[in-house]
């Protein structure tokens, strides 16, 4: 497998696989993303050179964006707030590939990635129903700060977030 920054050629297959990504978390009652997020956000993250892709022959295993703020950053009290921080956002697993240690791996390439940047802390933000992200996070040693973030999507759609993260030092 090739780990690697994406690039613009990647956008389609990487909007196909998040859409069948899209597709099992809604088989699963977890209706958290859509068409519009992440999907939207992948061209900016490609342009910034902060979406990183697993790739197996030209097959998108799994991604995730590495951004330098978060909405939500003020809203939890981390373990050292003024701490150098990137944060993980948009991971995504191939459904073919879940369950087979992905997630973990790729959470190995983010703390390396982040601490190669100079963060010295990885965090990140989990929608409180998504309790199988939640539960990979914590087995890959995230603790989960004080707080929640409550994303107002609209009047009826509220994503009750808690941070999580680790130490990289």
């Amino acid at each position: 497998m090739n780990f690697r920054l994406a690039v613009l050629s990647d956008l389609i297959q990487l909007k196909q696989t998040y859409a069948e990504i899209i597709q099992h978390m809604n088989n699963n009652q977890i209706p958290i993303w859509d068409d519009i997020y992440p999907c939207e956000f992948f061209e900016e993250d490609i342009k910034q050179n902060r979406l990183y892709l697993l790739t197996k022959h030209t097959e998108i295993i799994a991604a995730f964006a590495l951004c330098s703020s978060h909405s939500g950053e003020r809203h939890v009290n981390w373990e050292n707030p003024d701490s150098k921080a990137l944060y993980l956002d948009r991971l995504g697993v191939n459904a073919c590939y879940m369950g087979t240690g992905i997630g973990s791996q790729m959470l190995e390439k983010a703390k390396e990635t982040a601490k190669a940047l100079g963060a010295d802390y990885l965090r990140l933000f989990a929608v409180d129903i998504n309790t199988p992200a939640i539960r990979l996070y914590q087995k890959n040693g995230f603790w989960q700060a004080d707080g929640f973030y409550d994303e107002v999507i609209d009047d009826e759609f509220v994503l009750h977030e808690y941070g999580y993260e680790i130490c990289l030092t």
